[in-house]
């Protein structure tokens, strides 16, 4: 099964599930074979975890979800250690976040202590307890969501938080004719009860192997650090991207092209992916901040005032 094949099987089984939402479903793939995480972040009710619960069943995941909640500990997700008198001996047992797909539901509302507990799991995939450092199982994934309109009972996410997430995406309210739709599928029965995998541990890993041997054109390095190094000097930006965003671009931008069929990297796939990849990971001063579409704006305008490379990428197609 090619990456493209795997893209069609998922989107069509979440489907079954979830109505227009094919190209974040798309995300949450490019973010899974990158290797990386994503922060949906909606309204109440617009299918946040809905469409993480259709996606972690699609590819055959071991999947939980932890509901975030300001009394939650950074021990409720990592795990513990105890002593169990029985063996006399110290025993380990492993929190939600040994998983293949971790939902951080409502991440906001835990304090600022407990969100820390999934800088090690996000970057390094391991946890450190005591000294021992335990491995991840792979692929490990975190998706996690919050919402945009409250701001009692929450902590908002420091920047090395939203720095290791390698998209941030929204879920945007249904058409009147996907509404319907919505309200047939579900008049009955909750179909996400009876989905079933549609891919294997195996399609995922070859998958992700397709990606690593995706062409990038020298002048295409060069694009994407144009970009990224113009988010430092833009009017209204305290803290532009760093290194980290600048490689986060680079492999969305593989793995988005291995999804569409392709073994080279276009200049199309890098601006596809500039705002969900960037635009989170801006610190902005006050005056542009009150704006909720002000960093989404201003790598809008980025890409405008950046030269883009022109030449014929196809031809060095694999």
């Amino acid at each position: 099964m090619t990456a493209k094949e795997l893209a069609k099987s998922i989107k069509e089984n979440v489907g079954l599930v979830m109505v227009g939402k094919e190209r974040a479903t798309e995300y949450l793939l490019i973010a899974l074979l990158s290797g990386g995480h994503v922060l949906i972040e909606d309204v109440p009710g617009s299918g946040k975890t809905k469409i993480a619960k259709s996606f972690a069943r699609s590819v055959g995941c071991d999947f939980r979800r932890i509901q975030f909640t300001p009394d939650l500990l950074p021990s409720d997700i990592t795990g513990i250690k105890y002593f169990n008198v029985k063996e006399s001996e110290f025993e380990f047992i492993p929190g939600p976040a040994f998983t293949n797909i971790l939902l951080a539901d409502e991440l906001n509302r835990a304090t600022p202590k407990t969100q820390s507990g999934l800088l090690e799991c996000m970057e390094e995939r391991q946890i450190t307890i005591e000294g021992e450092t335990h491995v991840l199982p792979s692929p490990f994934m975190v998706i996690a969501t919050q919402n945009p309109v409250e701001n009692m009972g929450v902590f908002p996410l420091p920047e090395a938080q939203l720095d290791r997430f390698l998209l941030k995406i929204p879920m945007s309210y249904p058409t009147r004719s996907e509404n319907v739709a919505i309200l047939e599928r579900f008049d009955k029965s909750d179909p996400l009860d009876t989905l079933r995998p549609v891919v294997s541990f195996g399609d995922i890993k070859d998958a992700a192997d397709e990606i690593n041997s995706v062409f990038v054109h020298p002048d295409l390095f060069g694009y994407i650090s144009d970009v990224v190094t113009a988010t430092r000097s833009k009017s209204g930006v305290e803290l532009g991207a760093g290194t980290r965003s600048a490689i986060s671009l680079l492999k969305a931008s593989k793995a988005n092209a291995t999804l569409d069929g392709r073994a080279y990297v276009t200049p199309d796939d890098i601006k596809s992916l500039a705002v969900p990849v960037l635009a989170h990971r801006l610190m902005l001063r006050a005056s542009l901040d009150l704006k909720p579409s002000a960093a989404k704006d201003v790598i809008s305008e980025i890409l405008d005032e950046v030269k883009v490379p022109t030449e014929d990428f196809k031809k060095y197609r694999l």
